[in-house]
Parts: structure tokens; sequence; C-alpha cells
């Protein structure tokens, strides 16, 4: 069976787009570019020089995958330098403790009204983490020599409530991207700040050839890899286990209605990016410190840390791959209940045939669910682990990590996915105007 993506590239027709697809695809391009002209606003009152020069000392940290993730805009200290991450943060927060809190737990239950409720919570929570972590950065700031003009609390009011505005601004435009754009809108913003990155990155790499740093041979290795690695990702992200599930005869009034089959999809990656973006940055977050506090004239614990979490070393890598497992069964647990999905089958009147309905049903879910999982988190390792090697050995940029690519085509391909969906609609409601006007013409 032919996927969204392929079915959309044979059939492309731009004459075919719907004015309301094409007006969507503009205002999703219109938000990224002022999302992106936003990564170029630097913070009131900060030598934006000194700070990238200071930068480059910090590079090999937690500021680098943030750097990513935005764009630049963390080298570049711009307004939108928190980016998207606080609200990320908070939504996983929050379903991590939808599956704790039993007050939560009714609320997602109770439907659109409950899920309004859980996300007016995230959005509190977005505002408390993006305070914090901008008086962070305010500090921070002030502590490094010729970057801020002015120190003192109103350079530190000033910043929070620049980042803050910015978060906010980025998490209401990513909702209105996701409501009258196309796509998710904050896997958008995400999306963008890495992308934008990849010219700069290709371009250094051929510099590098050119200078003779990397060998032809070896660029078209990574180029022969990367697109490997694409379609793998593709192949994976597709990938599912379907339960066959059967609904019984049942009579309603006069009427009986025939038994009827189904499945019930479960994705060989179920946790998605989250296990990669969790280790990477626990990884990364003693060399940030060690790097400040050797700034800073001390030494101790965390520059050990440092030393033995480098990049490419064996102990990294032994790291890398055990918190991504970690990560895949622990987010897996959390987003997927066995209990839950058992207990609506059963509700519904269906069930797995063999298998009794209830308590036996959710076990051989939740024991489907942690063979497929072993294979996901081995794909979330593997992916992940390859372009590190590659990055180690050969000083390819940072930006071909797995975290990115993983991103760049699970975004794509739920892009894709919807486009495909609203011309599928849109030709849909020609065939229905086509058929109500022959019909009327037959009259």
């Amino acid at each position: 069976m032919a996927s969204a993506a392929e079915q959309l590239a044979a059939n492309i027709n731009f004459s075919a787009f719907g004015e309301e697809l094409k007006k969507r695809i503009w205002f999703t391009l219109g938000a990224l570019v002022i999302y992106r002209l936003g990564t170029y606003i630097p913070l009131p009152g900060i030598n934006p020089a000194a700070f990238e020069a200071n930068f480059v000392g910090h590079k090999q940290g937690v500021l680098e995958l943030f750097n990513m993730f935005s764009g630049g805009a963390v080298q570049r200290m711009a307004i939108f330098a928190l980016n998207i991450m606080p609200y990320i943060s908070a939504s996983i927060i929050i379903q991590l403790m939808t599956s704790i809190v039993p007050s939560l737990e009714t609320l997602k239950k109770e439907g659109e009204a409950g899920r309004k409720v859980i996300n007016q919570y995230t959005r509190y929570l977005t505002v408390v983490l993006a305070a914090f972590q901008a008086y962070g950065i305010a500090v921070g700031l002030e502590g490094q020599n010729g970057v801020v003009g002015d120190p003192g609390i109103f350079f530190r009011l000033s910043t929070c409530i620049t980042l803050m505005g910015g978060t906010m601004f980025l998490m209401w435009l990513g909702e209105q991207i996701t409501s009258r754009g196309i796509g998710n809108g904050s896997s958008l913003i995400i999306f963008a700040g890495i992308v934008a990155a990849f010219p700069a990155a290709i371009a250094n790499t051929l510099e590098l050839g050119r200078q003779g740093a990397l060998s032809t041979g070896l660029i078209l290795l990574v180029v022969v890899m990367a697109v490997a690695v694409i379609a793998f990702i593709v192949f994976m992200e597709r990938a599912q286990r379907r339960l066959l599930i059967t609904y019984p005869k049942r009579q309603v009034g006069n009427r009986v209605f025939e038994g009827q089959t189904s499945f019930l999809p479960l994705k060989l990656n179920t946790s998605g990016v989250i296990p990669p973006i969790f280790a990477s940055s626990l990884l990364l977050l003693p060399t940030t410190v060690a790097n400040f506090a050797q700034q800073s004239g001390g030494t101790g614990f965390f520059a050990t840390m440092a030393a033995v979490l480098g990049h490419g070393r064996p102990a990294y890598m032994i790291a890398y791959v055990a918190l991504i497992v970690f990560f895949a069964f622990f987010y897996t647990a959390v987003v997927f209940n066995p209990v839950e999905t058992a207990d609506n089958l059963k509700k519904h009147g269906g069930f797995l045939p063999g298998i009794r309905p209830g308590e036996r049903t959710a076990q051989y879910i939740d024991s489907v669910l942690t063979r497929i999982t072993v294979l996901g988190a081995g794909y979330l390792a593997i992916i992940c682990l390859l372009p590190e090697l590659l990055i180690s050995y050969a000083a390819l940029p940072f930006y071909f990590g797995g975290t990115s690519l993983l991103i760049i085509v699970s975004v794509t391909m739920d892009t894709v996915a919807q486009i495909h969906g609203h011309l599928q609609a849109h030709q849909y409601e020609g065939l229905i105007k086509k058929s109500r006007l022959r019909g009327g013409k037959k009259r």
C-alpha cells in the first residue's frame, strides 16, 4: 500500500489545490518567515558580537543542542533564544503527570472540555519554566565579560520579559499554524530552525573538503549514508504491528448487523524523537557546566564527567544508547496504556481472536508493545549512534546528528500526510458537487 507521500508525488497537481489549502500553505510559510526574522533580533542591552565570541567556547554543551533547535537564535542571543522548548517541556511534564495525578487523568477522560483545561495548565507551566530559564540566562549574561552594557535589576527584568514574551509568542504562533495552517505548529517551528542551519553546515563540509581536511570519498560516503538513513527512518516510522480486532454480530431492534473486523495499529516507534532529545540533553549537561566552571576558574566533578563523557568516548556511546533505550520504554509506557485500550475494546464489544477480553487482552497488548519497543529502541540507537561516530571521528557538523534527521523526516512525513488529506477532501467535495449537478440535470 502506497504511503501518503508516494500518492502525493504520483498525483501532484498544483492546480488541484483548493483555495483553502493554498491559504493554509501561505499562512504556514508566512508564520515561519516571521519566526525566522525574530531569530535575528538581539536582546536589548547586550553586545551580540561579544556574546557570540563567548558562545564559541561553550559550543560543545547543551547550548549547541538548543542552538540547533532554535535555528541559531541562542548563538545570536535573539528574542527567540528560548524558542518553543519551554512549551515542549511543559507539555511532556503535564503528559507525565496525567498518568500519575488522578485529577488530571479524570480531565483527560472528559473529552474536549478536559483537554482545554489541560492545555491551559500547560500554558501556565510554560510561563513558569520560561521565567526560570530567562532569569538564568540574564544572570549568565551578566557573568560574561563585555556582553552586558549595564548589568543590574533593570537588565534582568527586561531580559526575562523579552525572552518570556518570545516564547509565549512562538507558542501562540505554533497554535495558529496548527489550526489555520498545515502540520503541527510546534514541530514545524523546530523543523524550520534545524533546516535553516543546513545550508551553512553543507557549505562548511564542502569547504573542509576543498581545504583537504575531509576527503572526497568521505563526503560522498556521508551523502550516501544520509540518503540511506533517511530511507531507513521513513520505513521504520511507517512500520506498525496491527492486531486483529473482531466485533461480533449484534441486533438493534429488528435489524441484525454482521460482525466486523478492524485493526489496532501499534507503531514500532511509539516514543517518537523524545528519547534522543532527552538522552542528548542529559549527556551534554556535564560538558556545559564544566565549561562555565572552567571559565570561572574552578574545576571538579563536572569537569571529570565532561572528560569521560566527551564525544566519541566509549563511555559516552554506551551511556547514550542506554539512555535512549530507557526513555523509549519509559515514554511508551506513559503515552500508551494497554489496560485502558483493553477496557475500551470491551466496552464496544470488540475482542482479539483467541484472547479473553479484559485483563488477558491488556496483558497480550502489553507483551506485543514491549517486543516492538525493543525494535524501536534499537532503531533509535542505531540512527543516533552512526552520525555520532561521524561527528566524532570525521569532524562533521553537529547538524548531521541523528536527532535532527529524525525530527526533519518525521515532521515532513506528518506535513505531507496532512496535505494529502486536504487534497483528498477537496477531490471528494468536487465529486459530490458533480454528482449533485448530474442528478439535478437528470430530473
